[in-house]
């Protein structure tokens, strides 16, 4: 292995469904990054927007072929999580696939209603109203509700939630309950600070639904943090919930329909690590087994992807601006960005992401750290999810025609939320420029710049220095 292009290709089955070289220059998705780069510079932020759609198509099929495999007789849903990425572009895109939107703030109720007006959303879309509620959010909730919203459903997350919508829904409304799980044995805490206990869950509906004629619980939720996974724990906590919903069902019956939080998880590695279709025939496996034990109807379900939706449709490419040999082993590559202010989950969950480079795959590869622009000691990225090293192609600044670049890949979630977009960043780091990808018709790529980087101007307004 003398290239980076023979460590990549040799380490992993590559060329891939989205990655491929093209004279010695990645391209991601058939896009030319090289030539985007060229066009608005760096830091920068793509999105590509078709890459949303066929992830939720393809979550969809994988559902409906395991419905039809094992013969469950429930109806399957998809809702986008819209904290995952609440920006305009991402939420029409997934409106095109025909799913519905679940909430986790009153801000987000503005959202509805903007897509409302747009004609994106109809009174019969399922708004799926989760979280810990404040008066605010109750407040909004309710508004949606006695404006005509017929799917509007709040989840209760406490036994006193119900209280509010007692007193002041005055239209019909189904009502969900989000179940406590219990977290990761390695986890701090036992149980999630989120969601009823289970315990409690047959009382609170018996003393302050049942009797109520405009309240009917038609949804039972839970959330498991790590996702849905082949593992011990994730198998034991969907039986526990699955028989809760038999138990709560057969003194509910207006009971129809759970909804599987935690969602499917992203690539972030270029070897593939997750087998879908296995996991989606498993879950509805487990649930049709456990309710045909329990003589209770099969549920419809929801699933509430977020990371799954939009994760894997985002980039943040860098340029290479330096490097630095700081003792015999430790070279550095120093990025025109930062991962705390950019990619802020490589630093506070210690989150991988694809690394690739998009030019220079002829070359040598050399073991390299790479480092961010605050003055912050964690403000690096040295490993990625396959192995504790990172590897990039060797710079030779006196000859290279052009500067190194490096891809962050399937970055689309969470990052630019976590990091304050438009806001202040640690150590006055720019947010840098996002871009939009599209195609048309005919497959004709397109791209437009949604947000310029982030100016001093607008961080001195921020900051009081300018009115």
């Amino acid at each position: 292995m003398d290239t980076y292009h023979d460590l990549i290709s040799q380490t992993f089955d590559f060329p891939t469904q989205e990655f491929h070289v093209e004279q010695n220059e990645l391209r991601f998705h058939d896009i030319d990054l090289m030539a985007l780069v060229e066009k608005y510079g760096t830091p920068l932020r793509l999105t590509y927007l078709p890459k949303i759609s066929s992830q939720i198509q393809r979550a969809k099929e994988w559902f409906r072929v395991g419905i039809e495999k094992t013969g469950y007789q429930g109806q399957y849903s998809y809702a986008y999580c819209t904290k995952a990425s609440h920006f305009s572009f991402v939420v029409e895109e997934a409106l095109k696939n025909g799913v519905h939107i679940e909430t986790s703030s009153w801000f987000d109720t503005n959202i509805i209603r903007a897509m409302y007006d747009k004609g994106r959303v109809t009174k019969d879309t399922y708004i799926i109203c989760n979280g810990f509620k404040p008066e605010a959010y109750k407040s909004e909730i309710t508004r949606l509700i006695n404006d005509g919203f017929v799917n509007c459903m709040p989840i209760l997350d406490s036994p006193n939630e119900v209280e509010y919508y007692h007193d002041n829904v005055r239209e019909k409304c189904n009502l969900g309950m989000r179940l406590a799980s219990d977290e990761e044995p390695r986890f701090q805490f036992y149980t999630s600070r989120l969601g009823i206990r289970y315990a409690d869950a047959i009382p609170l509906y018996e003393q302050k639904i049942k009797d109520d004629p405009r309240f009917e619980l038609t949804m039972l939720h839970y959330f498991i943090n790590t996702g849905i996974k082949d593992t011990s724990y994730y198998w034991s906590e969907l039986s526990r919930f699955v028989h809760k919903y038999c138990e709560l069902r057969k003194v509910c019956d207006t009971l129809t329909t759970i909804d599987i939080g935690g969602g499917l998880p992203i690539q972030t590695s270029i070897q593939k690590e997750y087998d879908y279709p296995y996991m989606i025939e498993e879950i509805l496996r487990t649930i049709k087994r456990i309710c045909g034990e329990e003589g209770v109807p099969e549920p419809h379900i929801f699933t509430e992807f977020g990371i799954f939706t939009v994760g894997e449709s985002g980039a943040t490419i860098y340029s290479i601006l330096d490097e630095k040999l700081q003792n015999d082993k430790e070279l550095w590559y120093m990025i025109d960005g930062s991962f705390i202010t950019n990619l802020p989950d490589t630093w506070a969950l210690n989150q991988r992401f694809i690394m690739l480079a998009l030019n220079g795959w002829e070359k040598k590869y050399k073991k390299i750290q790479l480092g961010g622009l605050t003055c912050d000691s964690q403000d690096y990225y040295n490993a990625e999810k396959h192995i504790y090293q990172v590897f990039l192609p060797e710079r030779k600044p006196a000859t290279d025609e052009k500067p190194l670049y490096v891809g962050f890949f399937h970055t689309g979630a969470y990052q630019e939320s976590l990091s304050g977009y438009g806001g202040i960043k640690h150590c006055l780091i720019p947010a840098p420029k996002i871009v939009i990808l599209d195609r048309d018709a005919d497959g004709t790529l397109t791209d437009r710049v949604f947000a310029e980087q982030q100016e001093g101007e607008s961080m001195m307004r921020i900051l009081g220095y300018q009115n």
